[in-house]
């Protein structure tokens, strides 16, 4: 699973010619900070309970439920059990694109699934705006 923020940069250095080697360093910078920025929206969202859509997520089958509360977990679906899949989002960017991704295979796999039934990994239009403007305030 793979969400992608991408920047038009070329487009950008030729506007502001000489600062191209500079910009392209900052653009980088200011992705790799609007994607950390993305991860903490996602965690604190699931945190919630909430889906990137806005909704409650789907409450947990009874059969999970009991599982969950003889662990010691509750049982508001929050999608952390271990904190491993969550924990696993890592982010890497260049001066075109940052990605937020799974580091570990098997945690991907569970996102992948728990994504299908409670969509978590994704942004709604104003987070997206949120997004834009820490780009905005990090592209120095």
């Amino acid at each position: 699973m793979l969400i992608k923020m991408t920047t038009n940069f070329d487009s950008i250095a030729k506007i502001v010619g000489k600062r191209g080697k500079q910009l392209k360093a900052s653009t980088k910078l200011a992705l790799l900070r609007t994607g950390l920025a993305g991860v903490n929206m996602i965690e604190d969202r699931t945190a919630k309970g909430r889906s990137f859509k806005g909704s409650m997520f789907k409450k947990y089958n009874a059969q999970y439920a009991a599982f969950r509360s003889s662990r010691g977990r509750g049982t508001k679906p929050n999608l952390e059990f271990t904190g491993r899949m969550l924990g696993s989002m890592s982010v890497v960017s260049n001066h075109k694109e940052a990605e937020i991704f799974f580091t570990r295979g098997t945690e991907a796999k569970k996102a992948a699934m728990n994504n299908e039934k409670r969509p978590f990994f994704g942004f709604s239009r104003n987070e997206r705006k949120k997004l834009v403007s820490v780009f905005e305030r990090n592209l120095k």
